[in-house]
């Protein structure tokens, strides 16, 4: 008797999971440069596939190439009630404010912006955290006394890695120089490898030794350039690291991979909550990278360093700026 009821329980439990994997519908819309950036929207696609996995269920995702395609898609995706609908990069928060509007039985997820609305999660990181970690180790391995940074659209969220990472750089040697150039005013500036080989070379002929991107797709152009100087580049968002062993310092981690398998899980299991999340070094969704291709690059002592700076601003005792809070950069 007692075997067949748990029998008919666990029967009885399958059948909920099988309605629960049937009634979700999890999707992903990318910003431009694409879902094979090795950056930022890499990540989100990371993630779902991460959560696509660990539990068989199937996700729709959607790669942004123009502007007039981004109301047009998630409107088409509320429309076939994708639930919820994760939506990576700022330039998308009036499109989802429009259509979550429309929509309010739909999930919406937004990273790095915000949208104020009951249906709506929005995510931003403290970037200027992990920039300073990656700014302190630069200063720490520079020859020259000099680093780079070279961001994507020049906006606000940009600006913040940079001030974050000169901040770091100057908390390490008060002298040292830090280069900086932006690759555009247009969406096209994150998918710009050749822009960003060019402006890194510049950077290198000027004495820089040590180059953040902060660029999206343009990256990629920066980091081959580092190889062809023989110098070091460091990564953004997606653990970089592996693209050139030996060249790739670390990388700045944005777990947004996590942000996105999280927001999955949670409409899964019925436990979806709207607002603002901010998060950073504290909750683990801000860090950097240290693997088997850049650990040879560092010493004990490194590694030391940048993790007891890591420990001092998560307890308060280093302050990071942020370039958002007064439009420049203040150290």
């Amino acid at each position: 008797m007692r075997t067949a009821f748990k029998l008919a329980a666990g029967i009885a439990m399958s059948a909920i999971a099988a309605v629960s994997q049937a009634q979700i519908k999890p999707s992903v819309i990318y910003d431009m440069g694409g879902k094979f950036d090795r950056s930022f929207n890499q990540a989100s696609y990371t993630g779902a596939e991460a959560f696509k996995q660990e539990t068989g269920i199937n996700y729709t995702d959607f790669e942004i190439t123009n502007e007039g395609q981004r109301e047009q898609v998630m409107l088409r995706f509320a429309q076939r009630g994708f639930s919820p609908i994760v939506v990576a990069g700022f330039q998308q928060a009036p499109i989802v404010e429009k259509v979550a509007r429309q929509f309010p039985k739909v999930h919406f997820v937004l990273i790095d912006s915000v949208v104020d609305l009951p249906n709506v999660r929005s995510v931003v990181f403290k970037e200027h955290e992990g920039s300073f970690l990656v700014g302190a180790l630069a200063a720490m391995k520079s020859k020259t006394e000099a680093v780079g940074f070279i961001g994507g659209m020049d906006i606000p969220l940009i600006r913040k890695f940079g001030c974050g990472y000169e901040q770091g750089a100057k908390y390490i040697d008060k002298d040292t120089k830090v280069f900086a150039n932006m690759t555009g005013a247009t969406p096209s500036a994150w998918n710009d490898p050749t822009k960003g080989g060019e402006l890194a070379k510049a950077q290198f002929d000027n004495g820089v030794d040590v180059i953040f991107a902060a660029a999206g797709g343009t990256g990629v152009g920066v980091y081959q350039a580092a190889v062809d100087a023989d110098k070091y580049a460091i990564g953004v968002d997606s653990n970089q690291n592996y693209l050139h062993p030996g060249h790739m310092l670390t990388s700045m981690v944005k777990r947004v991979d996590l942000i996105t398998k999280k927001a999955f899980e949670d409409e899964m299991n019925g436990t979806f909550t709207s607002g603002l999340q901010v998060v950073g070094l504290k909750e683990g969704d801000i860090s950097w990278a240290l693997d088997e291709h850049n650990k040879d690059l560092l010493s004990k002592e490194d590694i030391k360093r940048v993790n007891d700076i890591r420990d001092a601003i998560i307890a308060g005792d280093i302050k990071v700026h942020n370039w958002e809070d007064t439009q420049s950069c203040v150290y």
